[in-house]
């Protein structure tokens, strides 16, 4: 039985048995500048995430600084940076910030939260350090992106 709550379509699951799986139909947009952009951006990072260097290439994305939807969100290595998933995220809903000057700074909110070791390892010591970027100059962070990104993250902080 499916049911509409919030503008969202979703599934009675108390009706079926242990063994039913239900499938159904999916319509999305697929970028297909992904998977070339992902390649590119962790080649110019050195397969490594920029602001805790886990060489894991399973556990790192291609973040864009200026979203891939938004004006100036081209999928260009000067607009990526090599995140793993845990600052991938955290950078998407800015609770982590990177300034021009390729700073890292963590919600004030999520400074003073008191949680586990991956809130206090994973973000909160990463609070001031410096990311690591591409030495090739045109794979470097574009600044004028990172500043307008940087202003999305103060306002939200």
């Amino acid at each position: 039985m499916l049911s509409v709550s919030r503008g969202e379509v979703g599934l009675d699951l108390s009706s079926l048995t242990a063994p039913e799986k239900v499938y159904a139909a999916r319509m999305t947009k697929l970028r297909l500048h992904q998977p070339v952009f992902r390649e590119q951006v962790l080649q110019a990072y050195s397969s490594s995430c920029a602001v805790c260097r886990l060489r894991h290439v399973e556990l790192l994305d291609a973040a864009h600084i200026i979203g891939d939807s938004e004006e100036g969100g081209d999928p260009v290595v000067p607009n990526g940076i090599a995140l793993c998933k845990i600052h991938h995220a955290a950078f998407d809903r800015n609770f982590l910030g990177i300034t021009p000057k390729h700073e890292v700074r963590i919600n004030q909110k999520l400074l003073d939260e008191v949680d586990g070791p991956m809130l206090r390892h994973g973000l909160q010591e990463m609070h001031g350090t410096t990311i690591t970027v591409p030495r090739n100059r045109a794979s470097k962070p574009d600044p004028d992106r990172l500043e307008l990104r940087y202003a999305s993250f103060l306002r939200a902080s």
